[in-house]
């Protein structure tokens, strides 16, 4: 080659390349072509260029060395899904588009959305993926993380295959226990012990995160071992693996943890300290909190009396408690916050005369502290998932404003509503609903049971017919709408029949409102028959079933 290595070449050729893609830019007015040949017209003479250039391009490419051939996939040995069901799955991950996201959708059921339905009832019946679904299945988690735990579970092993593969499908390695890696489990004290010294940080979390499950006393001792040579986001991580299976037998590492270098650390130990209503750290913030927390018998009927801390000792800091408010925020105010949510809320009932939860809650208090204080104790309930607290902060469902006593915003009442029984929870969103409407139930009814009880599933769709009579568009409701497709129970398919006739529309309704209504309970109708059909398919050969639409009573 003259003395012009192959390296040179190669320069050359991508320099030459440049050029011409510079050319083509500019005009071959502006600059012509560096080699043309002597007659040819510019524009003539570029693309003879351009076609050299590309020859000599793809001719140039290396070979590249000889890949080691992959292993065979592994097996699973979970049994095989049912046909139907397997054509259904192949049907739901085609839809990918899914059904849009508002304005007018159509009559159609949104597939895409019920696909981790799908996903969840397959798990429970413990089937494999099929393995010409792998491909579509790893896409459809790529693009939606909500999707990856079930999707993941499903694939099973093979997709895990697949992902080292093909760096498109890598997050499957990230979001499986150790990247795949089976876990040791923990009677293999050597290899736990091994792993726990020499794994990658997610491996050892996965690991601490199995063995909390299944040996806490266990998975307490390995975090001990190294505790005092992990990094600080590190031991954050770990320590957040205890709210698995917390019990007392935690509370000597956690009191250690509170003397942690990091506030970070501290302020999760304490958090953790203070859900153990029998712990040390709880009694000692209750002695704190009840000592601003008083019965007034002054006036012509019972009152709380509120007197916030006037410092926050460093007592009070090992503990726990932030010194410094945020922006907006009034320190004594922030202190007391502090101090109530992180006491047991059994000493309030000696401390205020005896009284229940119920009658607590009732009494007014002075001086404009009770949102401070209901909030914390809302805080506290949720915390210490103590349902009797909760039934009371949360009050009646048919309270004026859709407020209860103590929460103070919708979220509060879902947090509270999580600590009650399932049961327990579609009551109260039912009568919130018949109360007030749909307009403020959309988070209410997220924390509940699918699929919905009864009474909370007519509550949902009296109020969307309301709605319908009201002369609204329904996807002013298409929040709760596509809730309801995906939460209602299947067997009110046939009750809901009578709404799909157009309505005759009033006079102030919003123009051909009616008929989009009537298209929406169409989809809706069809979407719910299409959910039964679904759970028959993936019913096992020879066997009978509940399906999905009958109560189970499971959370």
């Amino acid at each position: 080659m003259n003395g012009t290595t192959s390296a040179d070449a190669t320069a050359t050729a991508a320099s030459s390349w440049e050029d011409l893609v510079t050319t083509a830019l500019l005009g071959t007015d502006r600059r012509p072509p560096a080699h043309a040949v002597s007659g040819r017209e510019a524009p003539l003479a570029l693309l003879d260029e351009a076609a050299v250039a590309t020859v000599r391009r793809r001719a140039g490419l290396r070979p590249a060395r000889v890949a080691r051939r992959p292993e065979p996939a592994p097996g699973d040995p979970r049994p095989a899904l049912p046909a139907a069901a397997a054509r259904r799955l192949a049907t739901l991950l085609a839809d990918r588009s899914g059904g849009g996201t508002g304005g007018r959708r159509g009559s159609s059921p949104d597939l895409m959305e019920l696909l981790p339905q799908w996903l969840a009832a397959a798990n429970a019946h413990g089937y494999a993926a099929p393995a010409q679904a792998l491909p579509a299945l790893l896409d459809a988690a790529r693009g939606r993380t909500d999707l990856r735990p079930a999707a993941l579970a499903f694939a099973g092993p093979r997709a895990l295959w697949l992902a080292r593969l093909n760096a498109d499908w890598r997050f499957a390695l990230r979001a499986a226990p150790g990247g795949g890696t089976a876990l040791p489990g923990p009677g293999d004290d050597e290899e736990v012990r091994r792993l726990w010294r020499e794994g990658l940080f997610a491996e050892r979390v996965a690991l601490l995160g199995a063995l909390r499950a299944a040996a806490p006393a266990f998975a307490r001792e390995l975090l001990a071992s190294t505790w005092p040579t992990e990094r600080a986001e590190d031991r954050l991580m770990f320590l957040d693996s205890l709210r698995t299976g917390l019990s007392a037998a935690d509370e000597p590492f956690l009191e250690q943890a509170l003397a942690d270098r990091s506030r970070n650390v501290r302020a999760t130990a304490a958090e953790l300290l203070s859900a153990l209503p029998a712990s040390a750290l709880a009694t000692r913030m209750a002695v704190r909190a009840v000592a601003c927390v008083a019965l007034d018998r002054t006036g012509s009927s019972p009152a709380i009396a509120v007197e916030a801390p006037l410092e926050c000792d460093s007592g009070m800091e090992r503990d726990g408690v932030v010194a410094a408010p945020p922006a907006g925020r009034g320190e004594r105010s922030w202190w007391l916050a502090q101090l109530v949510e992180a006491a047991p809320l059994g000493v309030w009932q000696e401390r205020l005369g005896g009284r229940t939860a119920r009658e607590i809650v009732a009494l007014p208090v002075t001086d404009g502290w009770q949102g401070e204080l209901h909030a914390a104790w809302c805080r506290a309930a949720v915390r210490q998932r103590d349902a009797e607290w909760s039934r009371a902060l949360l009050g009646s469902p048919s309270a004026p404003e859709a407020g209860g006593p103590g929460a103070v915003s919708l979220a509060e009442r879902a947090k509270l509503l999580a600590s009650l029984e399932p049961a327990q929870r579609a009551a109260w969103v039912a009568g919130f609903i018949a109360t007030h409407g749909l307009s403020e139930a959309f988070q209410l009814l997220g924390v509940c049971a699918v699929p919905w009880a009864p009474p909370l599933g007519r509550a949902v769709v009296d109020a969307l017919n309301i709605a319908r009579d009201a002369g609204s568009y329904p996807w002013s409701f298409s929040g709760v709408m596509g809730l309801t497709e995906r939460c209602l129970d299947p067997a009110e398919a046939t009750r809901l029949e009578g709404l799909l006739a157009i309505p005759d529309e009033r006079e102030d309704a919003a123009p051909g409102a009616g008929g989009y209504w009537a298209e929406a309970f169409q989809r809706l109708v069809t979407t719910l028959r299409l959910r039964a059909e679904m759970a028959e398919e993936l019913i096992p050969a020879g066997r009978t079933g509940r399906p999905e639409g009958t109560p189970s009573g499971r959370d």
